[in-house]
C-alpha cells in the first residue's frame, strides 16, 4: 500500500473485477477513518476474549475483523482494548457488532468500523475462533486477505492493492 490515503471508491474503480464492497451496515468510530491492512479474523458472540487476547500482540498493521454475529446486546470493543490496539500497531478493527466508550475510540489513532454502540461489556469466557473465514454483510473475509475502509464503506480484496 502506497502512502496515499485509502478512498474505497477509488479501489472499486480501480480493481473492479477484484474487490468485493460489504453491505452498507457499519458506521466509522475511530481517530483514523480510512484504514487497510491484512485480516486476521475473530469470531465471537457476546464474548470478546479473543479480541482482548489479539490486541495484546504486535497488530503489524493488520485488521482485525470481528464476527460478533452481529449482536447488539453488548460491546466487542472499548477504550481500554482500542488504546492497546493502536499501541501495538494494529491499523484498525471491522466489528459486525457493538463498541462503547466512544468520544475516547473517536480520539484514538485507530480505524474502528461497527454496528452500532452499547454500553455493556461483554463476559469473558474464553469462547471464539481466531483466523477462520467469516462472512456477515455478502462478504466472506479470509485470513490474509485484505480489508480497506472510510467513510463510504469496506472492501475486500485477495491481494494487497495500491491506490491510484
Amino acid at each position: 500500500m502506497t502512502d496515499k490515503k485509502i478512498m474505497t471508491p477509488d479501489l472499486c474503480d480501480e480493481y473492479p473485477d477484484l474487490v468485493q464492497v460489504l453491505a452498507p451496515m457499519l458506521n466509522t468510530y475511530g481517530g483514523i477513518d480510512a484504514f487497510g491492512g491484512e485480516i486476521v479474523t475473530v469470531k465471537c458472540f457476546e464474548d470478546n476474549s479473543i479480541v482482548k487476547e489479539q490486541v495484546g500482540l504486535p497488530g503489524n498493521g493488520k485488521v482485525m475483523v470481528v464476527d460478533g454475529g452481529g449482536s447488539m446486546r453488548n460491546a466487542l470493543l472499548g477504550d481500554m482494548l482500542a488504546e492497546k490496539a493502536a499501541e501495538n500497531g494494529w491499523a484498525g478493527l471491522v466489528i459486525y457488532g457493538c463498541i462503547r466508550d466512544v468520544d475516547f475510540i473517536r480520539q484514538t489513532k485507530l480505524g474502528v468500523q461497527a454496528m452500532n454502540t452499547n454500553p455493556r461489556k461483554t463476559e469473558k469466557r474464553g469462547i471464539g475462533d481466531l483466523n477462520i473465514p467469516v462472512t456477515f454483510g455478502g462478504v466472506t473475509f479470509m485470513p490474509g486477505e485484505y480489508v480497506y475502509a472510510d467513510n463510504n464503506g469496506v472492501i475486500v480484496s485477495p491481494k494487497a492493492l495500491s491506490m491510484p
